[in-house]
């Protein structure tokens, strides 16, 4: 006598036996190639990891170099950069720490490391919290005189975080650039901050007048200081102009990097 426990086919069996378009069976293929698919892109991400640092180090390197008029096309990022000296600046002293290797020191994780920043509760820029602790760029005449500082700045423009540099002369008030690399603002409107002509405008402004007091606007008229620490606004885009005035008001200031300029001017900066 045949046991109706044994005979009845297995749950596979019945499984596979279900027509090819049935709920579970489709089910089944969805899922399946779900999770094939996610392993490749898994294995893809992890295969594709140190070419994505090193892409996104060789950005930044282009950018710096864009900032500091030293890019062309077919330069050898690599080799070019290799003339910038990077520190990490304590922002409250304005000199240098060796706290953290410079080379590796993330400043953008820096800032959202309780331990390494703080919030701001009076905040022009719109970034939240500061990191206590930048990255700067020394670049220096081939007989060792200081040539350019790099600066990095970010703030809040209409739709996005505006993350740039701003290059400064030896005298530690002329504006070589400003250069920004990351953000999204709208095309045509806010995106018009990197328009070549715009940038250009800032070639050889002032931060501060002789009794040391920041000046440097972004506007639509000039200020009473004068057209020396005057950049015209973008045509259309209000909000993203004051963004980027802001910003940069507020890290050349002395929350940002005023101290350091001052100590820059001194000559108490090597």
């Amino acid at each position: 006598m045949s046991d109706p426990q044994t005979d009845k086919p297995g749950l596979l069996r019945r499984f596979w036996a279900l027509p090819t378009d049935s709920v579970p069976k489709t089910l089944f293929v969805a899922i399946a190639l779900c999770l094939f698919a996610s392993m490749i892109v898994s294995a893809a991400a992890v295969a594709l990891r140190p070419q994505q640092a090193e892409n996104k180090l060789r950005d930044k390197q282009t950018n710096i170099l864009q900032v500091a008029g030293l890019y062309e096309p077919g330069t050898d990022v690599a080799k070019a950069f290799a003339a910038f000296e990077p520190h990490v600046l304590d922002l409250a002293t304005g000199r240098f720490t060796d706290r953290f290797d410079a080379a590796t020191f993330d400043d953008r994780a820096a800032a959202d490391d309780p331990a390494l920043s703080e919030p701001l509760a009076d905040d022009p820029a719109g970034i939240g919290r500061q990191s206590k602790f930048v990255t700067v760029y020394l670049l220096r005449e081939p007989d060792g005189a200081l040539d350019k500082v790099i600066l990095p700045v970010y703030g809040y423009g209409l739709w996005s975080t505006l993350y740039g540099y701003i290059a400064v002369e030896e005298d530690a008030n002329t504006i070589f650039g400003l250069q920004f690399y990351d953000h999204a603002e709208t095309p045509g409107l806010g995106a018009e901050v990197d328009n070549p002509r715009w940038k250009a405008l800032w070639r050889d402004k002032k931060l501060a007048d002789e009794s040391g007091t920041l000046q440097i606007t972004v506007a639509k008229t000039a200020p009473p200081a004068g057209n020396d620490y005057f950049i015209d606004a973008l045509s259309g885009a209000t909000l993203t102009s004051r963004g980027v005035d802001n910003l940069v008001r507020f890290w050349m200031g002395d929350r940002g990097f005023g101290p350091f300029l001052k100590n820059l001017k001194a000559g108490e900066i090597e």
